[in-house]
């Protein structure tokens, strides 16, 4: 029914015939970002008022569970920074990569390009421009893309620090787009391709964002009443007749304009009357079951912020939960897993790409990866992949440091393992095996020449005899990973049994004042005491399941005894002995220059696998045993 009411000359609304009218004051929406051209101008506006991305950071800023989602996962993105599989390889490559790329430009990069959807950087080139000379982040909210050329290019984005409070005597700088132009900056901008989206790239917590609002609202709700005394809110009822439309509208937008929204919580409104009989009526608006609904909302808002950012264990970003935290060490690994394959490395991934594309003008080729944040328990990798860089990149675990700068020292629980096999695998020999000579330092010969220079068989022996007739082989070749009994012959033995090669634990390091690890002084008392151990013995106790769990991440990245001993800056080291069956061998005459030059006159067949750091004490070793930086 249409209104047709006046005011009287005070001021007061005519009666009618009908006793009311209500209208509902409508509050703020959620809208999605609108990206449009504006007549007359060359930018692009991102969002209604050309300010979205600031619309962003009041969600990022006003939200506890948003902020703390933002945060976890820019922060998994940076992990440790980034890396290159082929580092050590491309020594002069890395260096200009690190340069370029310095970490807080590479952290920066991370946050926006979560919090915002895209990220920037400006190209500086050298006077010549023959190089890309310096990088350095741009904040994402001060730029906005030109429109595009015929070609459908983006040529350049305009700089201006507040876009909001833009004049149209402002003129924001244009600065060209990477590989747009000649001039000696330019910009790089890194995003996602979206659907729908050209200049601007949406933030893939988009569906969460009116959740990160309610939560904000209702925190604010909260915090309001507190400050007000917890006052109800107020139903205000005009008891001096209905407006028109007009007027009515007018009151509707005053209403909403001073006392909508979550700050007015508790508010009341005053009103001035000219008498008692036309005074507004209160009525005060009590909620039912209120504590009830405002948890509900809340725990729904958090749900829903959450899902948005596909967080898949709240734990994993330090995000407490109602239901608490499980206890099931296979559900939590399952939930890094998934959340670092697809959630993580996707952002990953676009800023690889996109670094790859900028040092590629540098005339640089790397394989780069972020070092992770994943425990290396949560790590796994296809067993066929044997390939330590393959490893490295798909893992984000520097596979050397593992082996070198992690593992210091064993722990006392993997000392007792340790032990326990070479205790077991270790022995003296029995007096028909004479020792002959040490090898102390890497050799450029094999076993078998070292051993046929220094003893020769007595022809007159029936083991000879027996040996010329029938050709026959009196012991068998041994793999490592045979049983670990130290009785059976190794590997490098000879087939005929003629001689031992054996292994005994030494001091490496000459007047060395240091303390010695409990794993060392307990090795030095078995060799002490004459025992030796075959390779194999001692790869076996290596390669124990339960040597190191902690740090291992997959079978064949294990604690090596051989090569490391008692773990970095060790003062010990492995010493290779040779053994002659006394009853059918003797001394050559080689021996006594052996012992005076520790050479032999042969041709280089490479030894073991590890020999050469394993005849070293690692605090000899060029690092000391550490990873080079």
């Amino acid at each position: 029914m249409k209104n047709t009411r006046l005011r009287n000359t005070k001021g007061q609304f005519k009666k009618a015939s009908k006793v009311s009218e209500f209208g509902f004051v409508n509050l703020s929406t959620y809208t999605s970002p609108e990206i449009k051209e504006v007549n007359g101008e060359d930018w692009i506006e991102y969002g209604a008022d050309n300010n979205y991305f600031q619309y962003l950071i009041d969600r990022y800023n006003g939200s506890p569970t948003n902020n703390a989602a933002i945060n976890g996962i820019s922060q998994a993105i940076y992990g440790k920074g980034i890396n290159a599989t082929d580092g050590n390889r491309k020594p002069n490559e890395y260096a200009q990569m690190i340069s370029l790329f310095k970490k807080d430009v590479v952290r920066k990069l991370c946050y926006d390009l979560k919090l915002m959807g895209q990220c920037a950087v400006q190209i500086i080139y050298s006077k010549d421009r023959k190089k890309i000379a310096q990088i350095e982040h741009m904040p994402i909210e001060t730029l906005r893309a030109e429109k595009c050329n015929d070609d459908g290019d983006i040529p350049a984005y305009y700089y201006f620090k507040d876009w909001v409070n833009i004049k149209r005597s402002d003129e924001p700088l244009r600065i060209p787009a990477f590989g747009m132009s000649k001039e000696n900056i330019e910009i790089y901008y890194i995003k996602p391709y979206k659907s729908g989206f050209y200049y601007y790239s949406p933030v893939d917590y988009q569906g969460g964002l009116q959740y990160a609002e309610l939560e904000e609202e209702v925190s604010n709700y909260h915090l309001n009443n507190i400050m007000n005394g917890l006052a109800p809110s107020m139903l205000i009822n005009f008891n001096n007749g209905t407006p028109n439309q007009e007027e009515r509208q007018l009151i509707e937008t005053k209403i909403a304009q001073k006392f909508s929204g979550s700050s007015n919580a508790g508010k009341f409104i005053l009103a001035f009357n000219d008498n008692k009989e036309s005074q507004a009526e209160i009525t005060p608006v009590q909620l039912s079951d209120a504590h009830n609904q405002y948890q509900f909302l809340s725990e729904e808002a958090q749900s829903k912020i959450q899902v948005s950012h596909r967080i898949v264990s709240p734990f994993l970003l330090g995000i407490r939960t109602s239901t608490g935290f499980s206890s099931n060490a296979d559900e939590i690994k399952t939930a890094s897993l998934l959340m670092d394959n697809t959630v993580i490395r996707p952002f990953q991934e676009l800023l690889i790409d996109s670094f790859d594309q900028i040092l590629a003008y540098n005339e640089i080729a790397l394989n780069l990866y972020f070092t992770t944040l994943q425990p290396l328990e949560f790590t796994e990798v296809d067993s066929s992949i044997q390939d330590k860089e393959t490893i490295e990149e798909e893992t984000g675990v520097e596979m050397e440091k593992l082996n070198k700068e992690t593992l210091e020292e064993l722990s006392s629980d993997d000392i007792e393992v340790v032990l326990g096999s070479l205790n077991e695998s270790g022995l003296e020999l029995s007096k028909e095996w004479i020792k002959v000579a040490e090898q102390e330092e890497d050799a450029n010969y094999s076993d078998e020449d070292w051993a046929n220079y220094l003893i020769k068989e007595k022809p007159t022996s029936i083991l000879s005899r027996i040996k010329k007739a029938v050709n026959l082989v009196v012991a068998t070749d041994y793999n490592v990973g045979s049983v670990n009994n130290g009785s059976e012959p190794s590997r490098l033995d000879s087939k005929n049994g003629l001689y031992k090669i054996r292994y005994t634990y030494r001091k490496g390091v000459n007047n060395s004042t240091s303390k010695s690890r409990p794993f060392c002084d307990k090795m030095m008392n078995l060799s002490t005491q004459g025992i030796v151990w075959r390779l194999e013995d001692i790869d076996n106790a290596s390669y124990s399941a339960e040597v190191n769990v902690q740090f291992r991440h997959q079978p064949s990245m294990r604690y090596d005894i051989f090569t490391l001993k008692g773990g970095i800056y060790c003062q010990h080291k492995w010493v290779k002995v040779l053994y002659r069956l006394a009853s059918n061998t003797e001394v050559s005459n080689n021996l006594g220059n052996y012992n005076k030059t520790k050479t032999i006159p042969t041709s280089y067949i490479k030894n073991p696998i590890g020999y050469k750091d394993a005849a070293k004490a690692t605090a000899n070793i060029p690092g000391k045993g550490k990873y080079p930086n």
